[in-house]
């Protein structure tokens, strides 16, 4: 780990003065990800600035009915509090289906945006790799790419977005609340995290200096017609292979408005409004959801060890939405799938 100097910020306005003249400067918080990257010689920022005395931990009810979660809000406190596990189920399970509760302890609401691929070649400095070191290539084209993107992905990076919360998040389309040198701005979950395209390295559309203040959650929608179903290569403390992310509005036997996110398969959460809108006005039934999922498949392409995700993802998309309509989430204390 190279040598960085260290801040600790006492105001927001501290914070950004202090990452925005800085080109080398990051900001710290639970540093799961990040502190992880500069052992592993990754990220070599020269100066960390420690938002954690920010007065960003609340998580508070919005004059539109939703709820404004701080961006430094534990991942543990937000999956436990009330109001979300009344109102945001659907979140709540997502975040407990990822990492460990000594992780999820330590884990902010912001930074889980923030997470970086765990891509082998990325965490590898002796391998090549575009989002590391770009025009270096990618390792993982060709290579071992058993975990990797089969939606969106390019020549320049296959690589997925680890996020569980962040799947469930694109499904209730949150907004991201940042601010930075120019001031404060809002931008939609689904603008927030970027594919790969030519610049694979740009994980998101935040500006350097930028500090994410808050995620916004909507009114709540859904009740007990949601899943989040997560499949991995063991029952516990991995990322997803596949996930999904699922909501139903009903009308008596009828969908009056769907939500599916997948988790595992590309750059970002990935949605489809098409196959959305594909369950409108429809009841549910295995050849509808079916239709919905090649809907939102259209386009995959595996790179050879990852060409099972195809159809798992197919599979895991029908699972969901079978659970989402029939009001039995799946409960993230019993790994098994319902």
């Amino acid at each position: 780990m190279m040598n960085f100097s260290y801040t600790r910020a006492e105001t927001v306005a501290d914070a950004i003065s202090a990452v925005s003249g800085d080109p080398g400067a990051r900001y710290i918080a639970g540093g799961t990800n990040l502190v992880d990257l500069m052992k592993y010689d990754v990220e070599r920022p020269g100066r960390l600035v420690d938002i954690t005395r920010l007065p960003l931990r609340d998580i508070e009810a919005t004059p539109a009915g939703g709820l404004r979660i701080g961006a430094l809000v534990p991942n543990s406190d937000l999956a436990y509090d009330p109001r979300v596990e009344r109102d945001y189920p659907l979140l709540a399970s997502a975040i407990l289906a990822g990492a460990s509760a000594q992780l999820r302890n330590a884990a902010t609401t912001g930074g889980n945006l923030l997470q970086r691929t765990r891509c082998y070649y990325f965490y590898d400095v002796g391998t090549p790799c575009n989002k590391r070191a770009p025009g270096s290539g990618c390792g993982a084209i060709g290579g071992v790419n058993r975990i990797h993107a089969i939606l969106g992905a390019g020549d320049s990076c296959i690589a997925t977005h680890p996020s569980d919360m962040c799947v469930a998040l694109a499904a209730l389309e949150a907004v991201v609340h940042v601010v930075g040198p120019e001031g404060e701005r809002t931008i939609a979950f689904e603008d927030f995290h970027r594919l790969p395209g030519d610049r694979p390295e740009i994980d998101n559309t935040l500006k350097h200096g930028e500090m994410i203040t808050a995620v916004e959650l909507p009114a709540p929608r859904f009740g007990p017609r949601h899943t989040y179903v997560k499949l991995r290569d063991r029952l516990s403390y991995a990322f997803a292979l596949v996930s999904v992310a699922a909501g139903l509005e009903m009308d008596g036997e009828t969908i009056r408005e769907a939500r599916i996110a997948l988790g595992g398969v590309a750059h970002k959460p990935w949605r489809v409004p098409e196959a959305e809108a594909l369950l409108s006005g429809q009841k549910p039934s295995r050849e509808l959801f079916g239709a919905a999922a090649e809907r939102l498949l259209q386009g995959a392409q595996g790179q050879g060890e990852n060409d099972f995700k195809i159809e798992l993802a197919r599979r895991a998309v029908i699972r969901a939405l079978g659970q989402a309509a029939a009001g039995t989430p799946q409960v993230q204390s019993d790994k098994a799938i319902n």
